[in-house]
């Protein structure tokens, strides 16, 4: 990898710009063994306790869209990122950047679905901060959070717990938050109405953790980059390889439509309310019926497997029994979907 002179949008894409940019200027300055493991919620031990803190910030654009807004998906983004790390998530902050010139009832709006988001949730919002800049110094309003939770007692997630054969759980349809925010963008009507999946994934993960303890050894929510990036990230991260069935991959119909017609992949488009979930081969099946309980894993699907690998790459098996190799997106396709 080769770091480019300048930052670029695609740089914020969750692709391989943003991989280079990780790994090549933000980690060597910060090197520690915590932050090294590149999860997503930092494990930190005080006293007894093992809580799990992470950080995140929100720019989505535009700022309200079918299925959700800019708060809620702040909300849920947070609590996401701690749930599949294995940890019950109790408290967030909330830092606004507003520009100058906003309107006050859209930032009601926002607010208002922030704490109804974090009231569904059962979480609280404990700190905050606010500031304004000049107008044309930023986009309406862009959100951080940061948030905590404690470590459930049966977690034990990470790259090194993931095994050949393990088998690979996505908990719904992918695509839909990256094609919805693109489709709003463009202007775009369908038939049937595109509805983004923004919503929280921690009752799906505390349940199968409750029920199948470590045999649940890595879970990771496909967000920025979508189902490509993560399992490329997973293979990387552990040398093996993954392959997954294009046939067994849940997809709306309408959400494919509109990646075809935009010349998207679809399995580089962002989620915001899904979980990938790396399970034991002897409970996949089990596991599997209990994400089909949830409303929001009713659709859950099991769509691979990690295997024995020289070359450590993601391939699908194709409709039509073919292999391609997925690559980890570049980053420039979806850019400000979060």
């Amino acid at each position: 990898m080769t770091v480019s002179d300048k930052i670029l949008l695609a740089h914020g894409g969750g692709g391989r710009l943003t991989e280079e940019l990780i790994q090549k200027i933000i980690l060597p300055a910060f090197d520690n063994q915590t932050l090294n493991k590149l999860t997503d919620s930092a494990e930190i031990s005080v006293g007894k306790d093992n809580i799990f803190f992470t950080t995140d910030s929100y720019v989505v654009k535009p700022l309200f869209f079918s299925g959700g807004d800019i708060g809620k998906l702040a909300v849920c983004g947070t609590i996401n990122d701690l749930a599949v790390s294995g940890a019950k998530p109790i408290a967030l902050s909330l830092s606004l950047i507003i520009e100058e010139g906003l309107e006050i009832d859209t930032l009601r709006k926002i607010i208002a679905s922030v704490a109804k988001t974090a009231k569904k949730e059962n979480v609280s919002i404990v700190c905050g901060d606010t500031k304004v800049v000049e107008a044309g110094c930023a986009d309406k309003i862009f959100i951080n959070t940061a948030g905590i939770g404690f470590k459930l007692p049966k977690a034990n997630i990470g790259f090194d717990r993931i095994c050949a054969w393990n088998k690979i759980i996505i908990t719904g349809t992918i695509g839909d938050h990256g094609m919805t925010i693109m489709s709003q963008r463009e202007g775009m009507k369908f038939d049937s109405e595109m509805k983004s999946d923004c919503g929280s994934v921690a009752n799906i993960c505390e349940k199968v953790i409750e029920v199948f303890g470590d045999d649940i050894k890595f879970m990771r929510d496909p967000t920025r980059g979508g189902l490509a990036a993560t399992l490329n990230e997973i293979a990387g991260q552990t040398g093996f390889g993954i392959e997954i069935n294009e046939e067994h991959i849940p997809v709306n119909p309408t959400v494919r439509a509109a990646a075809d017609m935009l010349g998207f992949d679809i399995l580089d488009i962002a989620n915001e309310g899904k979980v990938v979930i790396i399970v034991s081969e002897k409970n996949a099946e089990d596991c599997l019926q209990i994400c089909r309980e949830f409303e929001n894993g009713k659709d859950a699907a099991i769509i691979g497997k990690v295997i024995k690998s020289d070359d450590g790459l993601v391939e699908l098996i194709t409709m039509i029994k073919g292999k391609r190799v997925v690559q980890m997106p570049y980053g420039r396709e979806l850019p400000r979907i979060c």
